[in-house]
C-alpha cells in the first residue's frame, strides 16, 4: 500500500489507516477474538497505522492493540493513541501532571514504553491557545514518554491554531465527501507547515458504504442512536453531523454518481476520494469485521476519481450540506 510520511513525525504510515473506536465501545459489541482478528486483517492487507484513544471502552481498544503488537513486532506499525477525554471537558485539566498521568495508563495498556503519537482529544478551543499545554507536550517529548504530539479536533480553525504551533505533528479531523470545509484553508495550511492530516469519519458513521436508509435503526449502545442529535458529545462525530435523513439521501446519490466507475463499491470511493485530496496523509475508517478492513485496505489501490465525478460530488455537496453544514465546524 501506499505510503506517505505523517508530518514532523518523520514516519511514513499507509494511506489508509485502521480506527479503533469501534473496538472499544460504541459501534455495538465486537468481542476480543474479533477484534484481534480486525487488527491482522488490516496489517495483513498493509496498514501500518492504527489510530486509538484512551477513552475507548476505558482502555479497552488500547489493551487490544497492545496485545495485538506485543505478537506482532517489527512490522512498522505506528499506533496513535488520544488523551484528555477522561475528565470534564475544562481547560485547567490540561496539564503536565495529568498528561503524565494520562501517557503512563496509556503506555501501560499498549505496553510501550513510549507512546509514537499522542494527540489531544477534540479539548475545549482555550486548550489551542495556551502555550503552558504545548510547553507541557514538549516535556513529555524531552522525558521520552511520547515519540511526537498532535491534536484531534472538531473545526477549521482549531486546525490552523494548532497547525501554527512549531511542536504540532499532526492534525486529525474530519474529513469525507459530506464535510468539505477543510479543503478551504487547513489542508493547504497543514501541507505548507508540514503537518500530517489524519482524516477522520471519512464514511460519515457509515453513510457513504450506501447500506443506511433513513429508517434504519441502531442499537441502544451505538452512538449513531445515543448521540444522533448530539447528546453526549459534538454531533459532528455521528454521521458527520448531517442527520440520518439527509444523509442517506445525499449517499444515494454519492452511489449513484461512483456505480458508473470499475472495480470499487461505494463505500470504497468515498474512501478514495478522501486520499486524493491534497495534504491528507491518512484515512482512518473503521471495521468491525475483517471483510471491512480488508475492503476498506484495497480501497488505496482503485486510481483517482475522474474529474467529472469530482464535480458531480461537490455541487452534491452544494445541494444537500453547504448552506447548513460548511460554518458549522
Amino acid at each position: 500500500m501506499e505510503q506517505r510520511v505523517l508530518g514532523r513525525t518523520g514516519r511514513p504510515v499507509s494511506v489508509i489507516g485502521l480506527g479503533t473506536w469501534q473496538l472499544g465501545a460504541d459501534w455495538g459489541n465486537v468481542s476480543e477474538a474479533d477484534a484481534m482478528e480486525v487488527l491482522r486483517a488490516a496489517v495483513e492487507s498493509g496498514v501500518t497505522f492504527f489510530d486509538t484513544a484512551d477513552v475507548y471502552g476505558d482502555g479497552r481498544s488500547e489493551r487490544i492493540i497492545g496485545r495485538f503488537m506485543a505478537g506482532n513486532a517489527g512490522q512498522g506499525i505506528m499506533v496513535a493513541t488520544k488523551m484528555g477525554r477522561r475528565v470534564e471537558q475544562r481547560p485547567e485539566h490540561y496539564t503536565l501532571e495529568n498528561f503524565r498521568a494520562w501517557t503512563d495508563r496509556s503506555r501501560i495498556n499498549l505496553g510501550a514504553d513510549r507512546l509514537d503519537l499522542v494527540q489531544l482529544h477534540s479539548p475545549p478551543t482555550a486548550v489551542f491557545a495556551s502555550d503552558a499545554v504545548f510547553d507541557a507536550l514538549d516535556t513529555l517529548v524531552s522525558e521520552d514518554r511520547i515519540a511526537a504530539y498532535g491534536v484531534s479536533v472538531e473545526t477549521s480553525d482549531q486546525a490552523l491554531t494548532a497547525i501554527a504551533r512549531p511542536g504540532v505533528a499532526s492534525v486529525q479531523i474530519i474529513l469525507n465527501a459530506f464535510r468539505r470545509k477543510p479543503l478551504d484553508q487547513v489542508l493547504p495550511a497543514a501541507a505548507a507547515a508540514g503537518v500530517g492530516i489524519i482524516a477522520r469519519v471519512p464514511l460519515a458513521s457509515g453513510l457513504l458504504s450506501g447500506r443506511y436508509t433513513k429508517n434504519t435503526t441502531f442499537a441502544a449502545d451505538d452512538h449513531r442512536s445515543y448521540n444522533a442529535h448530539g447528546e453526549a458529545f459534538d454531533v459532528g462525530e455521528t454521521f458527520s453531523g448531517v442527520g440520518l435523513e439527509a444523509g442517506a439521501d445525499a449517499a444515494a446519490e454519492f452511489a449513484a454518481i461512483t456505480g458508473g466507475l470499475p472495480g470499487g463499491t461505494t463505500a470504497q470511493w468515498a474512501l478514495r476520494w478522501v486520499i486524493q485530496q491534497p495534504g491528507v496523509t491518512t484515512v482512518i475508517p473503521g471495521a468491525r469485521s475483517t471483510a471491512q478492513a480488508r475492503q476498506n485496505a484495497e480501497a488505496a489501490s482503485l486510481p483517482p476519481l475522474p474529474q467529472a465525478e469530482l464535480g458531480a460530488i461537490e455541487g452534491l455537496y452544494d445541494k444537500h450540506f453547504r448552506a447548513t453544514v460548511h460554518d458549522r465546524w
